[in-house]
């Protein structure tokens, strides 16, 4: 695989340690520099440490939402495209959670179950701008 990620520090957020080990092992073949979380205070502590260029952010985490986790990311500014970029990844299939991630400044949203090329594609996608 092309390591079209590389010199990128990528943060995975996600509580199930299934999707972790997945996401992880297919984002660590772009080249990119990985560190995971599996909850929502984890995912502050370890963006503050790691200063990620883009987050993957699981919605519905243990100890805070990943929509709180997103508001602390964004801060006030709330605006897309400034770091770190965040993808949200979530179970839940209405628009509403969608909408409410958008208004926080989601750079991506994706709904689970998603093929992992298509995270792929999306990180790049807003990682080359």
């Amino acid at each position: 695989m092309v390591k079209t990620l590389e010199g990128k520090n990528i943060l995975i957020v996600e509580d199930d340690p299934d999707m972790v080990t997945a996401l992880a092992t297919v984002v660590r073949e772009t080249g990119a520099t990985i560190e995971t979380a599996m909850d929502g205070n984890a995912a502050i502590d370890a963006a503050e440490a790691f200063d990620p260029d883009l987050v993957v952010l699981d919605a519905m985490l243990p100890k805070r939402s990943g929509f709180l986790v997103l508001e602390k990311l964004k801060g006030a500014s709330k605006k897309r495209g400034q770091r770190p970029l965040v993808i949200m990844i979530t179970g839940n299939e209405g628009k509403r959670h969608q909408v409410w991630a958008e208004s926080l400044g989601v750079d991506g949203y994706l709904n689970k179950p998603f093929r992992m090329e298509r995270l792929i594609e999306s990180m790049e996608k807003l990682l080359a701008n």
